[in-house]
Parts: C-alpha cells; sequence; structure tokens
C-alpha cells in the first residue's frame, strides 16, 4: 500500500466507525392501516387513551413500543367490528382505567378529579387567613403606640420617602 493511499483509507475507516452507531439506531417507520378509515377511527380512539409508559401522552402521541403494540391491537379490534366503547371496555378490563386518558369519575378519582380546586381553596383560605392576621397584628400595634411614639414613626416615615 503507497503512503499517500494510506491516511485516506484510515480517514475513511474512522469516518465508518463513527457513523456506525447512528445505523444502530434507527427504526422502520411504523406501517399505516391499509384503510383509512380504520386509521382514521384508531387516532380518535388513541387521543383518549393513555400511554402506559409516557403516563403523559396519548397512544397517538407516544413513541413507545408499548403504545405501538397497543395502537396495532386496536387496528385488529377494529377490523374486527368492534365499538369503540367496547375497545375502551376491553383496554379498561385488561390496564385499569389508568390507560384512559379521562377516567371516569368514580369514588377512587375523586381526588384526581377535584383534588386541585380542593388544593387551591385550602390554599386560598390559608393566604385570607394569614393576611387578615398581619392585618390585625399592624392595627393593634399602630393603637398600642404613645401620641410621641407614633409622631416620631410618621416624622421617620417622611424623611425616608424621596
Amino acid at each position: 500500500m503507497s503512503a499517500s493511499l494510506r491516511p485516506w483509507l484510515t480517514g475513511l475507516a474512522l469516518s465508518l466507525a463513527l457513523l456506525q452507531p447512528l445505523g444502530a439506531s434507527a427504526k422502520e417507520a411504523a406501517p399505516l392501516a391499509q384503510n383509512p378509515a380504520v386509521e382514521a377511527r384508531l387516532q380518535h380512539l388513541g387521543k383518549e387513551l393513555r400511554c402506559l409508559v409516557c403516563q403523559n401522552e396519548t397512544i397517538t402521541d407516544s413513541t413507545a413500543d408499548l403504545a405501538q403494540d397497543l395502537r396495532q391491537e386496536i387496528r385488529e379490534l377494529i377490523i374486527q367490528g368492534k365499538t369503540d366503547q367496547e375497545i375502551k371496555d376491553y383496554l379498561v378490563a385488561r390496564y385499569g382505567d389508568f390507560v384512559l386518558y379521562r377516567p371516569p369519575v368514580q369514588n377512587n378519582t375523586l381526588l384526581l378529579w377535584f383534588g386541585p380546586a380542593l388544593f387551591f381553596l385550602v390554599g386560598l383560605g390559608v393566604l385570607v387567613r394569614y393576611l387578615r392576621r398581619r392585618t390585625r397584628l399592624a392595627e393593634a400595634t399602630a393603637r398600642s403606640l404613645s401620641p410621641e411614639e407614633r409622631a416620631r414613626a410618621e416624622s421617620l416615615l417622611k424623611d425616608q420617602q424621596p
């Protein structure tokens, strides 16, 4: 091998070695349903179902392997002629209410539905109570000052104003 060819081949080998991990991580595109109506129905249903891996994404938006499997399973159920409610019932029976993006209001989900409003109201009540107590304390402190102390405080405040 000639001396002028050696650096070129070394550079080529290094480039191929650096590009190899990129090819290993690429995935094939997920096949779409043969029937556009099935795919449209899957998209509609998928927006109402939660990805069990991602937990804050719908099955439609998730790229997790489980979400892809669930989309394929839903396609098969649609092709079998199942209604949307039958598909949801099947998935709830298999994975629980958590699979629904909007779980039903039940005894075990009351805190989920009304918890944020409850925490807001409790926080608002604590804030109002704190502000009232602070106002009463300031008024009581102002009343407990003698006329000389009050005049001195007012003069200090006037001196600090621009």
